[in-house]
């Protein structure tokens, strides 16, 4: 695969933090790669070189911002967000499918999830919205 898949330039994630311009919510940066993968018609938006942010506020209607005041709301998502959705059928993780209702009822869905994310076959990168695992929204 090598150089053919890396984005040239792309500004890498972080853990720093940064203030949804909408709810006020602290958010952690996200990779343009993972933005790439849950954007309607991502050929339309003009990109440029900045960091984009997360905002997991379930009430908030915007799902990317950037340092630039770029802003991608729901709407402008392909992916139903399994934590901005109130269904049960809401996935919470995106590389296997499980949904809210599975991780509340099936004990077996979270262990598969961990025994798949400890040998490295998830994708949370590009799968999950949010480019980061899944396993801390799984109900304790």
């Amino acid at each position: 695969m090598g150089e053919c898949c890396s984005l040239e330039g792309e500004i890498k994630p972080s853990n720093t933090k940064r203030e949804c311009p909408i709810c006020g919510d602290k958010s952690l940066s996200v990779p343009l790669k993972t933005i790439l993968h849950h954007i309607n018609r991502a050929w339309d938006f003009k990109f440029k070189d900045q960091r984009f942010y997360y905002c997991r506020n379930a009430k908030c209607d915007v799902v990317y911002f950037s340092t630039a005041d770029f802003i991608i709301v729901k709407s402008d998502i392909r992916t139903a967000i399994g934590i901005k959705e109130q269904s049960d059928d809401a996935l919470i993780c995106f590389c296997f499918g499980v949904s809210k209702i599975d991780a509340a009822t099936d004990k077996n869905a979270k262990d598969f999830v961990i025994r798949q994310t400890k040998t490295s076959m998830c994708s949370c990168q590009t799968a999950n919205p949010s480019g980061r695992c899944c396993l801390k929204d799984f109900p304790k």
